[in-house]
């Protein structure tokens, strides 16, 4: 079904609530004063602080619940046969997808601003949320990690602002209303579900074409596919770039010091705009910044506010976070799980000072890992050490007939020695043995790899 209002229910009952997203739809219905219930399958840091906050949380199946609710919302996650489900559909319990809900969330604020791409969302919704947050906007947000400035992954303002990730997975920004875009790159990535590269290409400039009239995108004018999307909006259209110069925004001057952190002068249309210093390194993120500022600028936020606002964001959760050290070496974590975030990350390390660089990698999903196996060993091959665990499955089963060996074994194809080890605490111990002073260790991916990090400096 559809949703266009909420007044006919009372009782909102989440499938699959731990979610970063469910979470936060979740904490958004408690604080507007509906009852919610909620299931997961397993018990997570988001399940917690629902818990915390008073939201009856089941991990399992929760049928009492979903019996008596009045509106069921299910992630995508969930399938048809999912108990719970089945009882909804023969009690004719009205149900909605997590992104058909979103999108109603998007029209109830006339201000939503979604940020899109394929890489760097969940920082630039990071940056752009803390520009408003630091000018008292009083937004609502919803990022795709912790972030420590609103202590959780949303927080729920009373203005007309909503700020928003919005993923491309299975098409799920096609449901939302925005007034705003942020596209921040298009790349060939969940193969699994577009299969095509131009199948990727074609989602987005179906999300370009739902900005009205009055509304705004911003987009990254180094991305060429990027650059075709005016062909499909009616709003206005904003670029921002490092290498084309010739976009709207443009960063020069770009300087890093010893913790890889970026400073750099921003021009608007060729002229002098600010100068702006990051407390995160890498220079896409420089890139993102660029974004932030576009859009903090379009909506009359100063720019001493801008400058303060990017100086205080450390980084979201598992974006090349500081977890700490041992023996003189520091570990750091991330989220990359496609080459092109990876090569990101390794260039942003190159900015550290450090002695030798150690990656352990957890490749996310069979056919993520089919399908870019090859570029995924090229983007490791910059460390100095590389240590590859078990594919992280995710969504699916292995019908791809493919392992991390095969990574391994293609990574030494090129000359680089690579292991292959699966047991985390065995890895731990491994880096403690080896690792030496000034190194630099980081696990790398979108699954269970961030627990090595703690067992290491433990």
């Amino acid at each position: 079904m559809k949703i266009d209002n909420l007044d006919n229910y009372k009782h909102i009952h989440l499938i699959g609530i731990g979610g970063v997203s469910m979470s936060a739809i979740a904490v958004t219905l408690q604080r507007w004063g509906y009852k919610v219930t909620g299931s997961d399958a397993n018990r997570s840091e988001f399940t917690d602080k629902l818990v915390e906050v008073g939201i009856s949380v089941t991990i399992g199946h929760d049928l009492t619940n979903s019996r008596l609710a009045d509106l069921i919302i299910f992630s995508a996650a969930i399938k048809d046969s999912d108990p719970e489900m089945v009882l909804a559909r023969q009690c004719n319990i009205p149900m909605v997808t997590r992104g058909e809900f979103v999108g109603y969330l998007t029209r109830r604020y006339k201000e939503s601003i979604c940020i899109s791409g394929t890489h760097g969302k969940t920082t630039t919704t990071s940056m752009i949320a803390l520009c408003f947050l630091e000018a008292h906007l009083d937004p609502t947000i919803q990022v795709g990690a912790i972030l420590k400035q609103i202590n959780g992954n949303y927080t729920v303002g009373i203005s007309d602002y909503f700020i928003l990730e919005a993923c491309e997975y299975m098409e799920n920004f096609l449901r939302f209303s925005p007034k705003t875009e942020v596209i921040l790159n298009i790349d060939n990535d969940h193969l699994d579900y577009f299969k095509t590269f131009d199948n990727v290409k074609r989602a987005f400039e179906k999300f370009a074409s739902l900005v009205p009239s009055n509304g705004l995108i911003v987009t990254n004018a180094d991305d060429p596919s990027c650059l075709e999307l005016h062909k499909t909006t009616r709003g206005n259209f904003v670029t921002y770039g490092i290498k084309n110069l010739s976009a709207n925004y443009t960063a020069k001057n770009i300087k890093h010091n010893a913790l890889g952190f970026s400073e750099f002068d921003v021009f608007y249309n060729s002229s002098f705009y600010m100068h702006v210093r990051l407390s995160i390194a890498g220079k896409h993120n420089v890139s993102n910044a660029l974004a932030c500022i576009a859009v903090a600028a379009y909506y009359g936020i100063s720019k001493n506010t801008i400058y303060s606002a990017l100086l205080k964001f450390t980084g979201a959760h598992r974006r090349l976070e500081y977890v700490g050290s041992y023996n003189s070496f520091s570990v750091y974590d991330d989220y990359g799980h496609h080459p092109t975030e990876i090569n990101a990350t390794a260039n942003a390390i190159k900015d550290k000072d450090f002695n030798e660089s150690w990656v352990i990698f957890q490749p996310h999903t069979f056919s993520r890992t089919k399908n870019h196996l090859d570029d995924f060993a090229k983007s490791l091959l910059t460390f100095d050490h590389i240590i590859v665990t078990d594919i992280y499955a995710a969504r699916e089963q292995n019908t791809f007939n493919i392992s991390s060996i095969d990574l391994v074994n293609k990574i030494r194809s090129y000359g680089k020695e690579a292991l292959y080890m699966k047991d985390f605490d065995e890895i731990a111990y491994y880096i403690k043995k080896h690792a030496r002073s000034n190194d630099l260790v980081l696990t790398l991916g979108a699954g269970t790899v961030t627990e090595i990090g703690p067992k290491i400096i433990k």
